[in-house]
């Protein structure tokens, strides 16, 4: 009797359905065929145990398995539960009628029970794309699956329960999440806060000028100034998600394994911060079965490297393609994925080895040639690609203090909501591009032009630094965000001026 059933294979932040077609004729075999992985060709000695322990018989007939479509790798034991029920379908043990109309994952513990899966966010769409009457999987993924309307999602603990609702003898209950109420209201629960903060007044402003017009920024400073502080507030001044970009990040979360259980949508932006002892392949993603690397999961939000020159030289250089174009491609003999990278890259810096290079009171320590040897692990490419390179300063006694705290980041974010709205409205007939640092060539001839004073100022400094074109773009993309914060039209004087000085790393006296 041939019978099928239905799940799916992630590809990238993607699904594709793969159709299980089971075949039991007479005879003593089993034969699983399709491009199946070693823990997709484990799952037959799962399937008998969970079936013995509840009261079913795995058939002792010949069995003949097919995961189509056959050029598909299937990976992973999500497919346990899909399988274990066209098996028993196929040997007659359960109506296989309404196998049809239901997308099944899940994998099988010995007893029967559900474990928790990876990628259930990409399935449920697929599943809603298809048609398909409902979903059914662990009841530790539900909540995640259910934000998708327009699709009946199932939770279950065991297998028994499948087999029994497949056969009309129990009823699901579809489980039911407010997308947009939960979305919406969990929004403002920041952990750190800019108030936390005393002194600093210019570095806050460099990185609200970042957060304004998604730019990446670099802190150089000496050990104890605040370099990592500052950072793991930055996330409380960034506008909120919007729905979409909530549902893209959350969608490669899922796939990576990195959602909690009872998830249902991430409604704050990730906050990356990898070790720099990390490989290259966990840095973009890869692997012999690609995953999302760190640039991916800080996808709509903050990628910080603490201890920048520390990094492994050519972790630093693969990340140059994706900063610009926003995106990371995997290539394989066989295939090749796509995972976004459209994150604010935010990294930390000791000026020297010693740590104070430029110090307003400690001497500096390193020998001759020293900070310069420890500036060149750092390529200029990269450097280029940071718009704003600002150096922090130890805060003295005087301010640290000072018992009254400073400006909180809920007074900081909503000047940057302002200036992003500015920007969403400028770039509204430009697909793909929402905030001033995604700006290219053409946009900013259009909407960056600075007065002729403003123009002189800038060739004085292109040529005083030295400055390449890439960071002449780069200070043009600032200075259009720092107009937006002022609410002026056209980009001033005094707006190029600032704009200059957030290129710290350019100017004389740095590494000589």
């Amino acid at each position: 009797m041939l019978v099928k059933s239905f799940a799916a294979a992630v590809q990238g932040i993607s699904a594709t359905i793969v159709t299980i077609e089971v075949n039991c004729t007479k005879g003593v075999s089993f034969f699983l065929v399709g491009l199946p992985d070693v823990a997709v060709r484990e799952s037959h000695e799962r399937i008998i145990s969970a079936l013995q322990v509840n009261g079913y018989k795995f058939p002792g007939n010949r069995v003949v398995v097919n995961m189509a479509p056959a050029d598909i790798r299937k990976e992973g034991s999500a497919y346990d539960l899909p399988l274990a029920l066209a098996i028993l379908a196929a040997a007659g043990q359960v109506d296989g009628s309404r196998l049809d109309k239901y997308l099944m994952m899940g994998e099988l513990s010995l007893d029967g029970s559900l474990m928790p899966i990876k990628g259930v966010l990409p399935i449920a769409i697929k599943a809603r794309e298809e048609g398909f009457k409902g979903f059914i999987l662990p009841k530790q993924n539900v909540r995640e699956a259910a934000v998708v309307n327009n699709l009946a999602v199932y939770g279950v603990e065991n297998i028994k329960e499948v087999i029994e609702f497949i056969d009309g003898k129990r009823t699901l209950e579809a489980t039911q999440v407010n997308t947009r109420e939960e979305f919406y209201a969990h929004q403002e629960a920041f952990i750190f806060d800019f108030s936390d903060v005393r002194g600093q007044e210019n570095v806050k402003r460099a990185l609200e000028v970042a957060a304004a017009g998604g730019h990446n920024a670099i802190m150089i400073g000496a050990p104890g100034s605040g370099k990592s502080m500052l950072a793991k507030r930055l996330p409380s001044i960034l506008p909120p998600f919007t729905l979409n970009e909530s549902l893209e990040t959350t969608k490669i979360h899922s796939v990576a394994g990195k959602l909690g259980g009872g998830t249902s949508l991430m409604t704050q932006r990730p906050f990356r911060s990898p070790h720099h002892s990390i490989s290259h392949v966990a840095m973009v993603g890869g692997g012999a079965y690609p995953q999302p690397g760190e640039i991916s999961l800080a996808t709509n939000g903050i990628l910080f490297l603490d201890e920048l020159p520390e990094f492994n030289r050519s972790v630093l250089e693969v990340m140059r393609q994706p900063l610009e174009d926003r995106y990371i491609n995997i290539s394989r003999a066989k295939f090749s994925v796509n995972y976004p990278a459209s994150f604010m890259l935010v990294a930390s810096m000791n000026p020297c080895p010693c740590g104070y290079y430029n110090h307003p009171e400690r001497p500096c320590l390193c020998p001759p040639g020293a900070v310069q040897k420890y500036m060149n692990k750092i390529s200029g490419p990269l450097l280029d690609r940071i718009d704003i390179q600002i150096e922090i300063v130890p805060v003295p006694f005087e301010k640290i203090s000072i018992q009254t705290p400073s400006e909180p980041s809920a007074h900081v974010r909503e000047r940057v909501i302002k200036a992003r709205a500015i920007q969403e409205e400028r770039f509204k007939a430009h697909p793909g591009i929402y905030c001033n640092a995604q700006m290219e060539t053409k946009q900013l001839h259009q909407y960056a032009i600075p007065d002729a004073a403003g123009m002189q100022l800038l060739k004085q400094a292109m040529t005083r630094l030295s400055l390449s074109a890439r960071a002449y773009d780069r200070i043009l993309k600032v200075s259009r965000t720092i107009a937006d914060l002022d609410g002026a039209e056209k980009i001033e004087t005094p707006h190029l001026a600032e704009a200059i000085h957030y290129r710290n790393l350019d100017r004389e006296g740095w590494g000589t």
